[in-house]
């Protein structure tokens, strides 16, 4: 017979229990900052909760109150859904998932949950299970960022900034802008490190450490990872080394190097 139970990670029990994402490596510096990150937000209301189909992980979902997210959105008495990451699909465990996310909010008297996607990336959640639970999107930003938010009351929408061009402005140097939110972003740091050096490029990282600098400087509204050369935004989410180098020498009009 087929168990199905949902498990919430806290400090109690999250060295034992591990995150979702990157745990096939738990040595590596990703999984060990994504764990720090974590034992520093319980505190802040952050929930972390996992299905488990026959004691083996299915999938899992991430959100916390607005005032501590991750994301760049502006709203009040919120839950934001960080992440939400199901492999063992036609089940219905994503909704599942949203709907133990739907229940917190309505037990701590919120006025609704926010989510944010992008169909270009993995990055973030899928839009199309969120539409299937009563989510509706109230706001749009460049790169294909949609805002969707269920809420439960007359409120005013949740909504994104909308000074994403200036943003760029500030960053003619190679930089990246990150926090410890997602374990891949290490691995993503490092593939960037790469590129640049291949190119002689130097780069900067910027290690966001709280909301309000993340809500000033991030480039999109993903808001935990940034890349940005001459005023132009290189990438969100996690690219190959290859594939850095091409969107540097592309901004850069080099030529191809082999070293």
């Amino acid at each position: 017979m087929e168990t199905i139970e949902m498990v919430e990670l806290g400090e109690e029990n999250l060295n034992d229990k591990g995150c979702f994402c990157l745990r096939s490596k738990p040595n590596s510096t990703g999984y060990l900052n994504k764990n720090e990150w974590l034992m520093g937000k319980f505190n802040e209301g952050l929930k972390y909760i996992k299905i488990m189909e026959n004691r083996k992980q299915a999938g899992f979902i991430e959100y916390t109150p607005i005032e501590y997210s991750s994301r760049v959105v502006y709203g009040e008495n919120y839950l934001v859904i960080h992440c939400l990451w199901v492999q063992i699909t036609g089940k219905g465990y994503a909704s599942k998932l949203i709907n133990k996310c739907i229940q917190d909010a309505k037990e701590q008297n919120k006025n609704g949950v926010i989510v944010i996607t992008n169909p270009d990336t993995s990055w973030t959640p899928s839009k199309d299970v969120f539409i299937k639970n009563n989510f509706i999107k109230v706001d749009h930003a460049p790169y294909g960022f949609e805002l969707l938010v269920n809420k439960f009351a007359d409120s005013p929408d949740p909504y994104f900034p909308n000074d994403w061009d200036e943003r760029l402005t500030h960053f003619k140097d190679l930089t990246i802008l990150r926090t410890q939110q997602c374990p891949f972003i290490d691995i993503s740091t490092d593939n960037v490190i790469k590129a640049a050096n291949k190119l002689d490029i130097n780069a900067e990282i910027i290690d966001m450490k709280n909301r309000e600098e993340l809500l000033k400087l991030s480039p999109t509204p993903y808001g935990i990872y940034g890349v940005i050369y001459k005023n132009k935004l290189i990438s969100y989410h996690r690219l190959t080394v290859h594939s850095a180098m091409k969107r540097l020498i592309e901004l850069d009009h080099l030529k191809s190097v082999t070293r």
